[in-house]
């Protein structure tokens, strides 16, 4: 995996797949790694060249904080730029449709199509991000992964995937700590809105019925202001692609190979 250089900033990259074809570049969750993908890949790949990254401050990436949905949104241009890719396809999960959202708007000459799954543009109210960022200070991820992970995973998904539920809280607990609370920080000022309509791409929308921490209604907001968007409802928590894996390939391989 090629370690990219994104202003000063070391970034973990993986590239795979098809060559020749269109590309894919995938985009994580708070407190996850591009292993996140992992349920998608086998499909994936066949299609299109995929790109990979740990956002700085997680897994592999390196960090030096602070930042911001806009320096996220330029590491992944920096990445693009490295590899000489000019156009992709995009597909980002929560956090990942955050910085999403900022490129489709700001550079959109290098999107061609763009998912933007279980996610949100505003948090009206930051006191949730607020304690989150106090209890990790205090007791580290350790402290508030039972509670995030009730909030990825359905119940019932939980019980009966008990293994895939433990790798997701073990990937979420070694997130390098200063990285996590860095992103904490951007996502409790976050206020996208404004940028919503100027997203031109064809945009498809991907929410979890079950999903609390971006609940349908964040979903049907943002497909209310992207022009041509349109929305795609999974039963499934937060972390869909994990939950649904094949309703959500089918979802964004559908919307991505349509005519």
């Amino acid at each position: 995996m090629p370690m990219i250089d994104a202003d000063g900033c070391l970034l973990n990259v993986s590239v795979e797949g098809r060559d020749g074809g269109p590309t894919l570049m995938l985009s994580n969750s708070l407190g996850t790694t591009l292993q996140m993908w992992e349920p998608q890949m086998a499909a994936f790949t066949k299609l299109f060249r995929v790109i990979r990254y740990d956002r700085r401050g997680h897994g592999k990436s390196g960090f030096n904080g602070p930042t911001s949905m806009e320096r996220y949104g330029k590491d992944v241009l920096a990445i693009l730029d490295d590899l000489n890719i000019d156009r992709v396809h995009w597909c980002g999960l929560s956090m990942g449709g955050m910085v999403g959202q900022w490129l489709g708007a700001n550079a959109p000459e290098r999107f061609d199509r763009i998912i933007l799954s279980n996610t949100s543009s505003y948090y009206p109210d930051p006191t949730n991000w607020h304690n989150r960022i106090k209890a990790v200070r205090e007791g580290g991820i350790a402290a508030v992964a039972d509670a995030v992970i009730s909030g990825w995973l359905t119940a019932d998904f939980r019980e009966a995937q008990p293994q895939i539920a433990a790798s997701m809280k073990a990937m979420l607990i070694a997130s390098p700590v200063e990285g996590y609370l860095a992103a904490c920080e951007a996502l409790s000022t976050l206020d996208q809105r404004a940028l919503l309509p100027r997203i031109k791409s064809p945009t498809l929308v991907i929410a979890g019925r079950q999903d609390m921490a971006t609940p349908v209604a964040s979903g049907e907001y943002i497909r209310s202001q992207i022009p041509g968007a349109s929305l795609t409802i999974l039963d499934a928590a937060h972390i869909s692609n994990v939950e649904q894996p094949h309703a959500f390939t089918d979802a964004v391989v559908g919307f991505l190979t349509q005519r």
